[in-house]
């Protein structure tokens, strides 16, 4: 029987913490899994392996065992015996505990054929505590992550929403927090794939995508507009409603303002997203609009005024 070097398979120390044998076995588990390298054999067999190892070292009193038995692993491989340690006493308590644990677990069909000689002689299922699964595909993994679109109006990106997926036939439901940019990834834990063997639920990745908005440009965290002001307005100074995403709000027209004048609205562009009562500002470009339809009364007055201010 052939001594298995759990930590060189994993790429880590005798003195690894769990957290660093987590890490690596997660990184060599993506690398090898069967899915991402179909007909490949080679890959498939160390995908066997790197299971094989995590399984023995994730388990503190495995590892543990399973350090003691490194230690001595020669003397072992004679019947000695260092440190209190029979291996060939143990090794033949184990056929026997075995051959119950076989029979009293033959309805699921555990017999540790996935696995080397060496785990299924000191770390396999029902006597040890070990494994539940005799397949590489079995091994316990998180379920996988999945991915969806979805688009909102910049209303909904200003005061947040819910929405309703439907993924696998199941029907979740989705917040939308307000602030939220166009394009933003959102990641919404455990709505993913079912894991396997406990492990825990994928998550869903979900693409929001923010509709064009006919009265605002978005331009970060600030919103621009235009304001329509009438000629009067423009010259003489005063109020005039603005529409924004909090509702109407009049502002003041200085007296004089020139066509294309930019306004400042402190606070009332979009929510930051992530941050409660604070927001980007509103800038409100002034289009100056012309009186129509004149009277004979009207035009006479202009004419007046501009009798004051000849063209040069």
């Amino acid at each position: 029987m052939d001594y298995k070097d759990y930590y060189k398979i994993l790429g880590v120390s005798k003195t690894a913490t769990q957290d660093e044998i987590k890490k690596s076995y997660r990184k060599l588990a993506v690398k090898y899994h069967p899915d991402k390298n179909q007909g490949n054999k080679e890959s498939e067999e160390r995908f066997k392996e790197i299971g094989e190892a995590y399984e023995v070292l994730k388990d503190p009193e495995k590892r543990k065992k399973y350090d003691k038995l490194g230690v001595n692993w020669k003397q072992h491989e004679q019947g000695g015996g260092d440190g209190g340690f029979d291996y060939a006493q143990w090794a033949q308590q184990q056929g026997s505990r075995r051959q119950r644990s076989q029979q009293q677990q033959s309805s699921s069909g555990f017999d540790g054929g996935d696995f080397s000689d060496f785990f299924n002689t000191f770390f396999s299922g029902g006597y040890g505590g070990g494994a539940q699964y005799t397949n590489a595909r079995d091994i316990p993994r998180k379920g996988e992550d999945f991915q969806a679109d979805l688009t909102i109006t910049l209303a909904d990106a200003y005061h947040g929403t819910e929405a309703m997926l439907s993924l696998d036939g199941e029907s979740i439901k989705a917040t939308i927090p307000a602030g939220v940019r166009n394009e933003q990834v959102l990641r919404i834990r455990g709505k993913g794939g079912k894991g396997s063997g406990g492990r825990e639920a994928g998550h869903l990745y979900m693409k929001v995508t923010i509709k064009p908005d006919s009265t605002f440009e978005r331009k970060g965290n600030d919103l621009h507009c235009d304001a329509h002001v009438p000629l009067y307005s423009a010259v003489l100074g005063g109020k005039i409603p603005v529409s924004t995403l909090k509702g109407t709000v009049h502002i003041t027209i200085p007296k004089g303002s020139q066509n294309g004048k930019i306004l400042r609205l402190k606070g009332m562009g979009m929510p930051l997203f992530g941050k409660k009562q604070e927001f980007g500002d509103l800038y409100a470009k002034i289009i100056i609009d012309l009186p129509q339809n004149l009277t004979e009364e009207e035009l006479s007055l202009f004419q007046q005024l501009a009798n004051l201010r000849p063209v040069s």
